[in-house]
């Protein structure tokens, strides 16, 4: 996926009154012209991706014929929950009331990197991911996908 550095690490920040959370600073520039796509996952965490990268997985997801439910169903569970965002001057990105309450997410956030885009987490979700994928072997979690 088209990111010159890809994300990682994991950071704390605030969302602010109106639902607004800083992209941290390194990565801003991964957002040309301040562009971005935000979509809820399974695990109730939000992903940002960069607009390019999120084209790219959307295409991925293409490849699943239109004719088939699974290839439906993955568009729609991609496509179809999509939002589209702006990085403000602050290098803020507005988060949609109803993905913020989806994902848990009020006050304090943490910002993951995960390669090709960033996962938005309510902080007591992040730690039982990371109990979860810590926890278990890569072929323990091969077998859940």
């Amino acid at each position: 996926f088209n990111v010159s550095m890809p994300f990682r690490g994991s950071f704390e920040y605030s969302l602010d009154d109106r639902g607004r959370v800083a992209i941290p600073a390194k990565y801003r520039v991964e957002f040309p012209n301040n562009l971005a796509v935000i979509t809820p996952t399974p695990e109730g965490c939000l992903r940002i991706f960069p607009e390019g990268a999120f084209q790219e997985m959307s295409e991925a997801f293409a490849e699943t014929s239109a004719t088939t439910v699974a290839g439906r169903r993955l568009r729609r569970a991609f496509d179809a929950n999509a939002f589209d965002a702006e990085l403000d001057r602050q290098g803020r990105i507005l988060i949609p009331a109803r993905l913020r309450e989806r994902a848990g997410l009020t006050g304090t956030v943490v910002v993951a990197g995960n390669r090709e885009c960033l996962e938005l987490w309510n902080p007591e979700a992040w730690e039982r991911e990371l109990e979860r994928a810590e926890a278990e072997s890569p072929e323990e979690q091969r077998r859940e996908e």
